[in-house]
């Protein structure tokens, strides 16, 4: 079979569909591997069970995705946190090592967008969910910081974190911090 396949071609013709079928034969052995080894983007993917939870209690709600970010905004958040997605982070908010969400949902209401700050904390096998704030603006982003000290944009207020942090986000008009202190949710404004 080799023998057949390394011979020179003996016609024009043979030689035309030699080259084409070497080609065809190199682009596949270089490009499909590459194609099929690369990862899905599966940044804003949520586990199962919160995906039907999320889709029960806040129908018309979706996850904030890079898609949904200006062009300004997905340059920021990109440049701050690579391929993350912009409408979840992983947090160990509550400081109990359970897994924990931040989740920034958008959904339109009355013909304006709303922008929805939920944790979720999975708790065995259930995710318990809290509403922490809503904002009648364009779409905001969410990331979670270190714990840690953290002080208001106005200088009049400070919480200290002994737990992971949660950034609530409208680029260009307001970032709030949000932590878990003496078993409540405490809030600063980051910037106004």
């Amino acid at each position: 079979m080799w023998a057949n396949a390394c011979r020179e071609p003996s016609s024009p013709s043979a030689l035309l569909k030699f080259i084409s079928f070497s080609a065809v034969g190199i682009s596949l052995f270089l490009f499909v591997p590459t194609t099929i080894a690369a990862p899905p983007n599966d940044a804003c993917n949520l586990p199962q069970g919160l995906q039907r939870k999320i889709a029960r209690d806040y129908p018309g709600a979706k996850l904030v995705s890079l898609s949904d970010l200006s062009d300004e905004d997905k340059s920021f958040f990109t440049g701050d946190h690579g391929n993350a997605c912009p409408g979840k982070a992983e947090v160990d908010f509550y400081g109990d090592g359970n897994p924990t969400l931040a989740l920034a949902l958008i959904a339109e209401k009355g013909g304006k967008e709303k922008s929805t700050l939920i944790v979720a904390h999975q708790v065995g096998s259930k995710w318990r969910t809290r509403l922490l704030d809503t904002a009648d603006s364009a779409v905001a982003v969410v990331w979670s910081e270190d714990a840690g000290e953290y002080q208001d944009v106005y200088g009049e207020k400070k919480i200290r974190a002994s737990h992971q942090v949660i950034v609530f986000c409208q680029y260009g008009t307001w970032s709030i911090l949000y932590a878990w202190t003496n078993n409540r949710v405490e809030k600063i404004w980051l910037s106004d």
